[in-house]
């Protein structure tokens, strides 16, 4: 074989190690918590211009009794609180269902006097009727409107940003086709309102947003489907290596994979 022919395999071979590497450094990173500082640099979103987590600090400060609902890793509470010091809440708890989720929480807010319970999203609240005045979530599945109703002071509030109708969608349709109105529209806001004031909640706030997503190479995709689990059901690199490459080629000759995200800031209260 001539050089030029050397060239060329070597070019490919130096390309399937790239590809193989940021596969394999996609799939080892720990996925616990809601912390996505690992992205810097890998993959942006932009903000909701609302700031929920500044904006949950001040809700907090007013509040006498709180419960953050899905709290993930804890990081959201944990940062808000924080910000909300001195006048935080006598009584604050917090719900999460995923075990390694539970222990990184526990581990963050334990220090605060805050007490992580563990409870299956799909479960009903392990708390008395009208223990509190503020219910918060950041990214709950599914907001389960009867128990926040059921938990809430009369008076109290129910605070949350929610993640939108066909959020991210353009990469959840490259890897399955595209997909049914029941399936990509069940997080839409008007919904959400609907079952809120179906549980008794007076939604007095409510404004969405579409923000721009972009993935700047295969590492990053593989870790994102591998934390938000619901995306692409079942995600492993193996099943979906020949999605894998023609995304890592597309990217590397295109640039940046571009996507939306969609978020609600979700405010309703209990007459």
């Amino acid at each position: 074989m001539d050089d030029k022919g050397r060239g060329t395999v070597d070019d490919s071979d130096h390309a399937d190690a790239a590809f193989e590497a940021l596969l394999a450094e996609g799939a080892a990173v720990p996925t616990e918590g809601w912390d996505f500082s690992w992205f810097e640099g890998r993959a942006t979103e932009a903000r909701p211009s609302w700031g929920y987590a500044m904006s949950l600090a001040g809700r907090l400060a007013g509040a006498s009794a709180a419960l953050d609902v899905q709290t993930g890793g804890g990081e959201v509470l944990d940062f808000a609180l924080g910000r909300a010091a001195p006048k935080v809440p006598v009584l604050t708890v917090a719900t999460e269902g995923w075990p390694a989720n539970v222990a990184k929480a526990t581990a963050l807010l334990g220090p605060r006097g805050i007490a992580v319970v563990a409870s299956p999203e799909d479960a009903p609240l392990p708390f008395a009727d009208a223990t509190f005045d503020l219910v918060a979530s950041r990214h709950p599945v599914r907001p389960l409107w009867g128990e926040i109703a059921r938990v809430l002071r009369p008076g109290g509030t129910y605070f949350a940003q929610h993640v939108g109708p066909r959020s991210v969608f353009e990469l959840v349709e490259y890897f399955l086709g595209p997909q049914p109105e029941e399936v990509s529209g069940v997080r839409h806001p008007e919904r959400e309102r609907a079952g809120a004031e179906a549980a008794g909640l007076e939604v007095v706030g409510l404004r969405t947003e579409r923000l721009r997503v972009e993935f700047h190479d295969i590492a990053a995709v593989v870790h994102f489907l591998r934390k938000v689990v619901w995306m692409v059901p079942g995600f492993t690199v193996e099943a979906y290596r020949p999605r894998l490459r023609a995304l890592h080629e597309q990217m590397t000759a295109e640039g940046p994979f571009v996507a939306h995200s969609t978020r609600h800031l979700f405010e309703a209260r209990r007459p």
